[in-house]
């Protein structure tokens, strides 16, 4: 009973304290796995302990139980390792029943973060409507699209029709409608599922609204209609000035985790250059590196983390770039010695700088921007 007391408060309260279990010489266990006590008993008595991926649930709830916090920890992490797309959410559920809270929180953030291939599996289509809805609800799911989690609604409540549709309307108010596509709401308002219930009428007629009267969008602001962190794209922030010289470094800013962390690293230094996106990559044009004026050109592509080092300008100059429908145009700009009025095309199919009409005044380190095609 020392031993026993030694490594669990829950024993130390039964054996130490006035109740009648500490005076019986047997004492019967309710509620908690014989296979997983047995284990424990052990661990108190040689510090051992085997983990198996098919019992780490019931040892865990019987740690948890019998209040053994080094047990729990280990049996957290060992979970934590065997975080999958299929497995998740139930681990999620479970760490949430036992009081887990940072392997409930980690299984989340995992959830969260591999939301695409959550959904194709099938602890996904066996949630239960109050948990489905906190996911939906959520500003924190990684999907490139809202169009995304409508679909993976309509996925949910087809697998079991017949019970799913008295809380569709629940569900569907946590859709951002007026971010979906017009054309999937002109068919949401005809399609069986939504035509007969008032309520999922009054969403799809709001959502409708938003993209009939974009003049009134600004009144028509709710939850509804603001997009989720992971559609909204990332904040990168490139060279410039670190301490009196130019940086190489490239950081981004991630408004789901709310945190900037370095993605990568230039070759070489570079501050006072345009920056422009094309097809989601980001090119570096022109700038200086401290000493002189360059007419380098590099891209970034952020899924491979790589840099590809691309055909110069003709020029060298530090100035401001735009992109218009494709092309890159960098314009006018300094070369160190004097203001430009000339104006360079980057065609990313022909892989080529050209030459282009030139302004009328020589000017540099002016606003840039595309509108309307010109």
């Amino acid at each position: 009973r020392l031993v026993l007391s030694s490594v669990s408060d829950y024993f130390a309260a039964m054996f130490t304290s006035d109740v009648c279990e500490a005076k019986q010489e047997e004492i019967k266990m309710e509620g908690i796995d014989p296979n997983a006590l047995w284990d424990l008993v052990q661990f108190a008595y040689t510090g051992c302990l085997e983990l198996k991926e098919d019992t780490i649930e019931n040892l865990l709830a019987a740690a948890c139980l019998l209040q053994l916090p080094q047990v729990v920890e280990v049996c957290c992490h060992f979970l934590m390792k065997l975080l999958h797309p299929s497995n998740c959410l139930g681990i999620r559920a479970f760490a949430d029943a036992q009081g887990c809270t940072e392997l409930m929180k980690v299984a989340h953030n995992y959830t969260m973060e591999n939301i695409m291939e959550v959904i194709r599996n099938q602890e996904f289509l066996l949630l239960p409507a109050e948990e489905l809805h906190k996911l939906l609800a959520s500003d924190d799911v990684n999907v490139p699209d809202e169009e995304t989690i409508f679909h993976a609604l309509m996925m949910w409540v087809k697998y079991d029709m017949q019970r799913r549709c008295n809380d569709l309307s629940m569900l569907l108010a946590y859709i951002r409608l007026p971010l979906l596509p017009p054309q999937i709401l002109a068919d949401l308002e005809n399609h069986a599922l939504f035509k007969d219930d008032l309520e999922c009428q009054k969403l799809i007629l709001e959502a409708m609204k938003y993209h009939l009267l974009p003049e009134r969008r600004t009144l028509m602001q709710s939850p509804r209609t603001k997009p989720r962190k992971s559609t909204v794209g990332t904040l990168y922030a490139v060279g410039g000035m670190d301490n009196n010289k130019g940086a190489t470094t490239i950081e981004k800013y991630d408004l789901r985790t709310n945190i900037w962390i370095q993605a990568g690293v230039m070759n070489g230094r570079r501050l006072q250059f345009g920056v422009a996106v094309i097809d989601d990559k980001l090119f570096v044009i022109g700038g200086r590196d401290g000493l002189k004026t360059l007419n380098t050109v590099e891209c970034y592509n952020p899924k491979t983390k790589a840099w590809t080092v691309l055909p110069p300008m003709s020029t060298h100059r530090h100035g401001l770039v735009t992109v218009l429908e494709g092309p890159i145009y960098a314009v006018g700009g300094h070369d160190g010695w004097s203001y430009l009025n000339t104006v360079e095309r980057w065609d990313p199919q022909s892989q080529q700088w050209t030459f282009v009409a030139s302004m009328s005044i020589a000017r540099s380190t002016v606003g840039v921007a595309a509108l309307n095609g010109k």
